[in-house]
C-alpha cells in the first residue's frame, strides 16, 4: 500500500509558492537570486557562531536559540525553494546522497577521519 500523506517538503513548498505568489514575488524567484539570498542567511547563521569557542557553540546560548531556529528556518525555505525552482525532489535527492556518502565513506576507512573520501 502505497504512503498517501503529503511530505512536509512538499507542504511547505507549496507554502511558499502561495506566499511568493500572493506577494508578486515569483518574478523574482529564480535559482541565480534564491541562491543569494540563501548565501545571505547562511552568512547570518556564520555571525551567530562566529565568536564562539567551539564549547560555546556546542551548548549553544539558550538566549540565542530563537535567533538560531529562525536562520536555519530560512535557510531550509531558500533550499526547498531554489529545489522546486530547478525541479528536483529534495528528499529523493537527500536519501540518495545519503547512500552515496555511505559508499564513499565507509566506516572501516574512515572512522574517526576528518578527510576527504579521495583520501582515505
Amino acid at each position: 500500500m502505497k504512503n498517501t500523506a503529503i511530505s512536509p517538503f512538499v507542504r511547505l513548498q507549496s507554502e511558499l509558492a502561495s506566499f511568493a505568489k500572493a506577494r508578486d514575488w515569483e518574478q523574482f524567484h529564480n535559482p541565480k537570486n534564491l541562491v543569494m539570498a540563501l548565501s545571505g542567511e547562511v552568512g547570518e547563521l556564520a555571525e551567530l557562531f562566529q565568536w564562539l569557542t567551539p564549547e560555546q557553540a556546542a551548548d549553544f546560548p539558550q538566549e540565542k536559540k530563537e535567533a538560531l531556529a529562525h536562520e536555519l528556518a530560512d535557510i531550509q525555505l531558500y533550499l526547498l525553494r531554489i529545489a522546486e525552482k530547478c525541479n528536483i525532489d529534495l528528499e529523493e535527492a537527500c536519501d540518495k546522497k545519503l547512500v552515496l556518502n555511505n559508499e564513499k565513506y565507509p566506516v572501516d576507512k574512515c572512522y574517526g577521519r576528518a578527510v576527504k573520501y579521495n583520501e582515505l
